[in-house]
């Protein structure tokens, strides 16, 4: 058995630990600082951090706020019962009982097993009221001890195993007669160690009362037991609760379904029970979508269009860089090796020649070797070979994004089309969302069970494609291409104020969300105009990359002059952000971002506004879409463009070390720790 989870020292009755939730994480998390199991600050910092996605307030007047984190360094539960009830978001008002979850950032399954008993436990009404009324801390260790640390022998109360058939015996008076109804549901949260397993027992009880049969499959951190697919087969209806994707989710295909956030499944399971017992008998009702084959209706999505097409096109993006990296930095390298005039004849080169029957002649022409232009062009060969997919891929995954697998070919040839019309990136786009819309439509229909089969590998594929590329050869692909040359002469013509404006636009883009929708959109705009290959085109790619390496080395370098002002995590995340920094990694700097955010951003966003405009206005260039410092070669006015960063990168330091000082003076002033006014 592992030590402890909870001791009285960890436990405060009757206390005021201030007005806000975040006065209560904060009181709590120094509580379990001061019995030698985490460091305050740490602890605090991500429990505040985890607070901030959605609020712990649970129906009951309880909050359980949770978190795994660096700083901790033995699983603890902190127990505060408070005089003056404070606001976690409940729906039933404020919480007078808190529980602070400190998890290590590895999460050994044992405490996970622990950790979640105890979110169980407070399901039922009688445990919380029995904390409410002990009389001292040991009465509460001991309360506590019985449900996550019962003795050898003793009954526990483990929850109900996936797949078990549930008791009856408390359904309400108001439950249906009739054939037993049976729904089978899935929970889980980002942690995967309270709401995951709460909404399963909210959901279950609110089973019972309805009169249904409700098995419940708990997705959490501890690992999770499928239900039998015998019991899937027999449900009538599936409820997904969840804010991580369903794993196994075509298990339940074909099934009505009603989806919604965990969060709901606390604060409403009977409403939740009550929509799945109408689902069943709806023709019309959402069902979660078949395998290939065996389309079914169109499942019930809680996200508007707005948000659907949002995240369409991030998929998009985030399958297209690995094409826009691995092909730019094999063109950079071609010329490296074999020079910027490779680009005029290196595929010819590559492709009717090798090491052995270069003529000296073409190598002498290009300044080279024989054998250095044959590597540079090959490099280059390959590399335009992989950066040709960056329009169809971008497109392609769009439509994946939007429609899932029915959507890949329509969109790929959208992109296709798109690329071959010089519709550019915007085209591409526009065929993705096209081609995904398409496919999205036809796995709605409810075909014949003989057609079926037939849909997604002949239908949707063969009119998909036939609509979505006939509409952007026929009418607007001609016209995104006369945008696209537009955009593409403005670069290229682009000086003076003009350029540093858009150098600080782009700057405070990449620095905004750091590998975010905004941060992406800059980047986008960059790497596929880069294949233009002017000199606008290049500039916007320099300006994009300094200013993205801004944020990780004006945090390291903070950390470094100034490391009282961080945790011990952030410390050891500021070292780690040097390499993140020199390498074009912005997402070195959301740790930082995550646990400060209104101080850590604007800082950001200042220094990358200072680096784009600097190397818009230098005129620095790179040929390559990635790699920061390592790809030097590639980097045209090399010594403008690591000023604009060497810049960028102190103006950032400075700020953020400015605003966090004062943060922490203020903060010792009034005796609490450090940077936790956010």
């Amino acid at each position: 058995m592992p030590e402890s989870l909870i001791e009285p020292r960890l436990v405060a009755l009757d206390v005021d630990l201030g007005a806000t939730k975040q006065d209560v994480i904060t009181g709590l998390a120094r509580i379990i600082a001061d019995a030698g199991r985490a460091d305050a600050d740490g602890l605090a910092r991500d429990a505040l951090a985890r607070e901030a996605k959605f609020a712990t307030g649970m129906p009951g007047r309880f909050a359980i706020p949770h978190c795994r984190s660096a700083a901790v360094k033995q699983p603890s539960l902190g127990f505060a019962r408070l005089s003056s009830p404070v606001d976690f978001g409940g729906t039933d008002g404020p919480a007078d009982i808190v529980f602070l979850i400190a998890a290590d950032e590895h999460g050994g399954q044992e405490h996970m097993k622990l950790l979640t008993k105890l979110a169980r436990a407070m399901v039922k009404k009688d445990f919380v009221e029995s904390l409410r009324t002990a009389p001292d801390a040991d009465a509460i260790v001991a309360l506590v001890r019985g449900v996550v640390e019962p003795e050898q022998g003793a009954p526990a109360e483990p929850p109900v195993p996936a797949g078990a058939a549930q008791p009856q015996q408390g359904a309400g008076p108001d439950a249906p007669v009739g054939p037993m109804r049976h729904i089978v549901a899935v929970t889980a949260c980002p942690t995967g160690i309270a709401h995951t397993y709460m909404a399963a027992d909210y959901l279950t009880e609110a089973g019972k009362k309805a009169g249904v049969d409700l098995q419940a499959e708990p997705q959490g951190s501890s690992g999770y037991t499928p239900l039998p697919q015998s019991t899937i087969a027999a449900a009538d209806a599936v409820i997904f609760a969840t804010d991580v994707g369903v794993k196994g989710r075509e298990r339940f295909a074909g099934k009505p379904v009603i989806e919604s956030g965990v969060k709901r499944a606390v604060n409403e399971p009977d409403v939740m029970v009550e929509e799945a017992l109408a689902a069943i008998d709806d023709p019309h009702a959402h069902r979660v979508k078949g395998t290939a084959g065996e389309a079914e209706p169109e499942e019930k999505s809680q996200i508007g269009w707005g948000k659907r097409i949002q995240q369409s096109l991030m998929t998009g993006v985030s399958y297209m860089i690995p094409f826009v990296a691995a092909g730019g930095l094999l063109i950079a390298l071609g010329f490296l090796f074999g020079g910027y005039d490779i680009a005029t004849n290196g595929l010819d080169i590559a492709l009717k020649n090798s090491f052995t029957n270069l003529p000296q002649a073409t190598a002498h022409a290009l300044g080279g070797s024989a054998v250095m232009t044959y590597i540079g062009a090959v490099l280059f060969a390959v590399g335009k070979a992989a950066f040709g997919f960056l329009l169809p891929a971008l497109a392609g995954y769009i439509g994946f994004g939007l429609a899932e697998r029915p959507g890949i070919v329509p969109g790929f040839v959208g992109g296709a089309v798109a690329g071959l019309t010089g519709a550019g990136f915007i085209g591409a786009i526009v065929g993705g969302l096209l081609g995904g819309l398409v496919a999205l439509y036809f796995t709605s229909l409810n075909p014949p069970r003989w057609l079926r089969g037939l849909m997604p590998v002949v239908i949707i594929p063969l009119v998909g494609s036939l609509v979505t590329g006939g509409l952007m050869y026929v009418v607007l692909g001609r016209p995104i291409a006369e945008l696209m040359n537009w955009l593409s002469s403005g670069l290229s013509s682009m000086s003076g104020g003009s350029a540093v404006i858009l150098g600080v636009i782009l700057g405070l883009m990449m620095c905004f969300d750091l590998g975010g929708p905004i941060n992406k959109t800059a980047y986008l705009f960059a790497t596929t105009n880069l294949s233009v290959a002017n000199t606008g085109s290049l500039k916007v790619m320099a300006a994009v990359m300094a200013a993205g390496m801004v944020p990780p080395l004006a945090l390291a370098l903070s950390t470094a002059l100034r490391p009282k002002l961080y945790t011990p995590a952030e410390r050891e995340n500021g070292t780690a952000a040097w390499l993140l920094g020199a390498s074009f990694i912005s997402e070195g700097a959301i740790p930082f971002a995550a646990a400060d955010p209104l101080r850590v951003i604007p800082s950001m966003m200042a220094g990358g506004a200072v680096t784009g405009a600097m190397s818009m206005g230098l005129g620095a260039t790179s040929m390559a879409p990635h790699g920061g410092i390592f790809v030097f070669f590639a980097i045209g006015k090399l010594w403008a463009w690591v000023l604009s960063i060497v810049v960028g990168a102190l103006v950032s330091a400075l700020i953020v070390t400015l605003l966090k000082q004062a943060a922490y003076t203020k903060n010792q002033q009034a005796g609490q720790p450090a940077a936790q006014e956010a």
